[in-house]
């Protein structure tokens, strides 16, 4: 089975490497081109942890050569979803599946909007998460892989494809994905965006001084009781939707086997079983500049919509853009575009997709 994927990042290494390893025939596509030159295709790739082997990557030298594939995989940062989509759309074809790993910010439905404008509908599967955690522990041609994730929700748009896209999946990445009944469920399903909130929040001036610090021996009571409170307002906002959602320490538990009283306490419990990984040492880190604008603003957006209060994300995205003094809604640049204002019609869109006029 021949995949293209979008980006040549950590978490696509990681792709390409498991992939690989179950006969598939990857190859990698760098928007900007850095990454692949990171790891050249003549450098093999030291893969460690989940997965071990040695890899050579193979790369795309355009958005064309990508389209060959019939698969593609978007596995890059949601703040270079809107640059990469504008590429690759005129290239997608009715033949083409598009899968978003890590799904933020109702890219999928941009993308739908833009195909239907061209006539065209493919299937856009979403996924609550990656596949797989990884890391680069020394240089660039190392990886090692933290996690292959045993269970990722998805959708599909339109969602009565959901079945074969299930399908699909699990022929790529194994027995790990719940399908779910649709975006929404999705979109309220990604705890990225609230934790890194937390950590981010809690943890600034280390994260600004370059300290290094360990994230989940810093998961305190106190933060953790933040994290609580912050996944209390998902709820409220899901439960407006009409949807019944597992809360964040019910997730961690079904993934870990682990049955703590608190979140504090279940990070505690990983640190207990060596999993405790070093937190942000840069103050460009992920944790704000991609999930405050991309995972906070269209949680605030879905709030509003619903007439929920989320006092704590709201304060949390304020307190975040004062301290960075930066405007973090102006920097989303997928959600005005779709001008959807009434819950009706979210609804329908999350489980259709936009059709041609």
């Amino acid at each position: 089975m021949h995949v293209g994927i979008v980006g040549a990042g950590l978490v696509a290494r990681g792709y390409f490497a498991f992939l690989t390893q179950r006969g598939m025939t990857p190859e990698m596509w760098s928007p900007s081109g850095k990454s692949a030159q990171l790891v050249p295709a003549d450098a093999p790739l030291t893969v460690s942890g989940a997965i071990e082997g040695s890899f050579n990557l193979a790369y795309c030298t355009s958005a064309n050569e990508l389209a060959q594939n019939d698969i593609i995989i978007l596995a890059l940062p949601a703040n270079g979803h809107r640059m990469v989509l504008d590429v690759i759309i005129p290239c997608l074809e009715a033949r083409h599946t598009l899968i978003m790993s890590g799904h933020l910010s109702f890219a999928a439905l941009y993308l739908s909007k833009k195909l239907a404008e061209r006539e065209v509908q493919i299937p856009i599967v979403v996924w609550s998460t990656t596949a797989l955690t990884a890391k680069s522990p020394h240089v660039a041609t190392e990886l090692r892989i933290g996690a292959l994730r045993s269970n990722v929700d998805m959708a599909v748009i339109p969602a009565e494809g959901g079945e074969q896209a299930k399908d699909l999946c699990v022929a790529l990445f194994g027995d790990r994905f719940t399908l779910q009944d649709d975006l929404l469920t999705i979109a309220l399903s990604n705890l990225n965006p609230q934790s890194h909130l937390a950590i981010a929040l809690c943890n600034l001036t280390r994260i600004e001084k370059g300290e290094l610090w360990h994230q989940n021996t810093n998961m305190t009571d106190k933060v953790g009781n933040f994290l609580e409170a912050l996944d209390g307002e998902r709820l409220a906002i899901a439960k407006a939707f009409g949807k019944q959602m597992r809360s964040q320490l019910e997730n961690f538990c079904l993934a870990s086997g682990l049955k703590p009283k608190s979140t504090s306490d279940l990070y505690q419990m990983q640190v207990a079983r060596g999993t405790d990984p070093i937190g942000p040492k840069d103050i460009t880190t992920r944790y704000v500049l991609e999930d405050v604008p991309f995972g906070l603003v269209p949680t605030l957006y879905l709030a509003r919509l619903a007439g929920v209060d989320a006092p704590l994300h709201q304060a949390g995205a304020a307190i975040l853009a004062a301290c960075y003094k930066r405007d973090f809604k102006q920097d989303n640049n997928l959600l005005d575009v779709l001008a959807i204002n009434d819950i009706a019609t979210l609804k329908r869109l999350v489980r259709d997709g936009f059709k041609r006029d």
